[in-house]
């Protein structure tokens, strides 16, 4: 599943007007001078619950018949004018009769193309990594740290293919378009009449996205996180009666973190330029990320391959506004960080989440999400095993995070305004 949102414009028939003022809003999208306040339609908590479950798409995998290990998941958008660029993925992997499980999400930017291509085959990447790494130790178990450099090995193989695949277009590679003129180069790359793989190849380097996976093993003792960008992992664990423990397992990898910044300094000395205003080469936000390869190859990549797929039809200015400042790629890394986590999969064991989330969940939480997946745990840890069937431990999360009434959820889910009030939201809940 690579969570796609079905969002549709929901019935502004379905309650009484209400209006919204600017600080009725969660999150930072929105700006004081949209022209505030705004009408929303007041649902009641039913009709939100519907609207909510319909505009977000939840998913639910169950792991074993009995339901313990499952993963719930949504991709939430309510402007019905914009599509989301998050995706999630929740996958089992099965390896020599047995079944590892994967569960992610992407938070996507300046386009869809790239994040959808990751979503669908980084499951596949993984497993065939694994398969690798499991028939070289035959019978023997795989240590933790073995699958830990597997696990990164695997991301930045599948990263580095995403600019080699184009590259291997041009015979001898970026020293050959020197060589060639823009309209063999076009000649090249448009393809779209033949099946349009050359395109396709070339189109996935324009655009990016962050990554945050999950990988269990299949006797449910280990858990490693691999982490490029701003997506977010949470342990959530029970510490007593009703009483739960909200852990962050991931850092940031933005200009918000100074072992970031240094990293990258460090990386490029004598490039005071290669961190601007807080972002690389003064352009993008992520310093880890996969895609994006402007910032990874030099710029002649970018001013002989991608301008050349859409020839006189985009403004470059944009582009050469940080590609000047391009001397020593990659600015942007590849490597994800990961880390390891034991679990007890033991019957009596005080019982687990893992949240997934894109930045958009942290946006709309704010500083109060601590407080707000403390009361989504104590909920979900008073509900019956039927009503965890019939609510998505997701859903019932970005309900929480949006108000906890319908009133809240309301404002956000049929505010009438054109353009986007609030980032795109992915969440994965995952019972360990």
């Amino acid at each position: 599943m690579d969570g796609i949102p079905e969002c549709s414009k929901l019935s502004w028939d379905a309650g009484p007007t209400s209006f919204a003022s600017f600080g009725d809003i969660p999150g930072n999208l929105c700006s004081p001078t949209d022209d505030w306040p705004r009408p929303f339609r007041n649902l009641n908590h039913d009709a939100a619950w519907e609207h909510l479950a319909a505009a977000s798409n939840p998913h639910s995998v169950k792991f074993d018949p009995t339901g313990r290990w499952r993963a719930d998941a949504l991709n939430f958008q309510p402007c019905a004018e914009t599509s989301s660029q998050d995706r999630y993925a929740i996958q089992e992997i099965h390896i020599q009769g047995r079944v590892w499980t994967l569960s992610a999400v992407f938070d996507g930017h300046l386009g869809s193309h790239t994040v959808e291509h990751v979503a669908h085959h980084m499951p596949i990447i993984v497993r065939e990594h694994l398969e690798l790494i499991t028939q070289k130790h035959g019978d023997r178990v795989v240590p933790p740290p073995l699958i830990a450099d597997m696990f990164a090995m695997a991301i930045r193989a599948f990263d580095d293919a995403i600019a080699n695949d184009v590259l291997e277009l041009f015979p001898g590679g970026l020293s050959s378009l020197s060589r060639l003129s823009d309209s063999q180069i076009q000649e090249v790359l448009d393809d779209q009449l033949s099946g349009g793989q050359n395109y396709t190849k070339a189109r996935l380097c324009l655009y990016g996205t962050t990554a945050l996976v999950a990988l269990v093993d299949p006797d449910h003792q280990n858990l490693w996180l691999a982490n490029l960008g701003d997506c977010q992992g949470l342990m959530v664990s029970e510490t007593g009666q009703n009483a739960w423990n909200v852990e962050v397992l991931t850092r940031f990898h933005n200009g918000e973190n100074p072992l970031e910044v240094q990293r990258v300094m460090n990386e490029h000395p004598g490039e005071p330029e290669c961190i601007l205003d807080g972002r690389v080469l003064g352009a993008i936000a992520p310093f880890r990320c996969l895609g994006d390869t402007p910032f990874k190859q030099p710029p002649e990549f970018t001013r002989r391959i991608l301008y050349n797929l859409y020839p006189g039809q985009h403004d470059t200015s944009p582009w050469e506004e940080f590609l000047m400042r391009n001397h020593t790629p990659p600015y942007i890394s590849s490597t994800p960080e990961v880390t390891h986590y034991p679990l007890d999969p033991s019957p009596q064991a005080p019982r687990k989440y893992l949240i997934l989330c894109s930045d958009g969940f942290t946006d709309i939480c704010g500083t109060n999400q601590h407080e707000i997946v403390d009361r989504w745990a104590r909920t979900a840890a008073c509900s019956s095993s039927r009503e965890l069937d019939e609510k998505s431990l997701a859903l019932r999360l970005l309900w929480q995070a949006l108000g906890n009434d319908p009133t809240s959820v309301s404002r956000v889910l049929t505010l009438n305004m054109d353009s986007p009030w609030l980032d795109d939201v992915s969440i994965v809940v995952q019972c360990l």
